[in-house]
């Protein structure tokens, strides 16, 4: 006699709740190691770009594929090298002096703006949502894991090479998830996914450009301090839309209000009309082709992202979400809604 043999449904829900249990020990899995996949994803990104110049060496020079690939590696390590001479040798002085006066030069900017009524309910305002000392503790944090930062960049750039080498290898593995019927469509959204993306960087490179020249030069001639550096961290804060170049204007109008009214008023009508010209004009030239991703939404996931995976995830939420919208395009609402919905070039 077997009466405690569990009979069809109490087994259906034996496998019921052993499947929850294994759902939710792999969210939480996931959410463990969020910062490890941000990572990862960011290593993607840099395979993309590593191959997007790896076809122009390829189109141009006439290269072997296989030697437009290594040229394109030694190309992107020495943009990255130069990025950090800029950084740590060209405007380290200045840029380590904008970090430790950066608390002093936003109490300054307070005192300036509370000479207006409307100016002091902002500072006041500010003050209530985010306290400067809090501010402080987590740039100090910031400055404390310099050496974990360290080691994720290492991590990410030997990812982006491996990624770059055989990138048909870990897309095909990806494909072997997904039933055997399914993987043409699987395929065709990476495919779409890759192109996004790569347009995607294609645009935010020379919007990064642009608004790095256009906020130095115009600082240069507004008589700000540092201008040559606070425009290398305007450019570079362009790769986080909204929240980047708000945090990276503050510093320089906190320079500029010190250096006196003239420059303080010229920093402000630099950003105001370089930011509105690039709004207004330049982006929606170079991002014609882009998915487009409405502002709040992106702000949002930004802010969302950041809180959830920490700096890595707010450095790359931007990207992130273009290709949650790509996958979403195609696997969706292409081929599950039949939708007609074109693929990029």
């Amino acid at each position: 006699m077997k009466r405690l043999a569990p009979d069809a449904d109490d087994t259906r829900f034996i496998r019921r709740v052993i499947l929850i249990i294994l759902i939710v020990a792999l969210a939480v899995a996931l959410y463990r190691i969020g910062t490890l996949l941000i990572l990862a994803f960011g290593s993607i990104l840099g395979a993309i770009t590593i191959h997007a110049i790896a076809d122009r060496l390829h189109r141009h020079l006439r290269a072997p594929r296989r030697y437009a690939i290594g040229l394109a590696m030694l190309a992107a390590l020495a943009v990255t090298g130069f990025l950090i001479w800029l950084l740590t040798v060209q405007f380290g002085t200045q840029i380590n002096a904008l970090i430790v006066e950066t608390p002093q030069l936003l109490a300054r900017l307070a005192t300036w703006m509370s000479q207006s009524a409307v100016g002091a309910k902002i500072v006041e305002a500010v003050q209530t949502g985010y306290a400067g000392a809090q501010a402080t503790q987590d740039l100090g944090q910031i400055v404390r894991g310099g050496a974990d930062l360290t080691l994720n960049a290492i991590l990410l750039i030997i990812g982006a090479m491996f990624f770059a080498i055989e990138p048909r290898r870990y897309r095909d593995g990806l494909l072997l998830l997904a039933p055997r019927d399914k993987r043409d469509a699987f395929r065709d959204a990476f495919d779409d996914l890759g192109r996004n993306l790569r347009l995607w960087l294609r645009a935010q490179i020379i919007l990064m450009i642009l608004m790095g020249v256009s906020i130095g030069v115009g600082l240069w001639l507004s008589g700000v301090p540092s201008a040559a550096a606070l425009g290398l961290l305007a450019g570079v804060s362009e790769f986080i839309p909204y929240i980047g170049p708000t945090v990276a204007m503050l510093p320089a109008l906190g320079l500029a209000a010190n250096a006196g009214n003239g420059p303080l008023i010229g920093a402000i009508t630099t950003y105001a009309v370089v930011r509105l010209v690039q709004d207004m004009v330049v982006t929606p030239l170079i991002q014609d082709k882009v998915i487009a991703v409405p502002p709040a939404i992106t702000l949002f996931a930004i802010v969302g992202i950041g809180m959830i995976f920490g700096l890595a995830g707010l450095i790359f939420a931007a990207p992130l979400l273009i290709a949650i919208f790509a996958l979403t395009r195609t696997l969706y609402l292409r081929e599950t809604l039949g939708e007609n919905i074109d693929r990029l070039d």
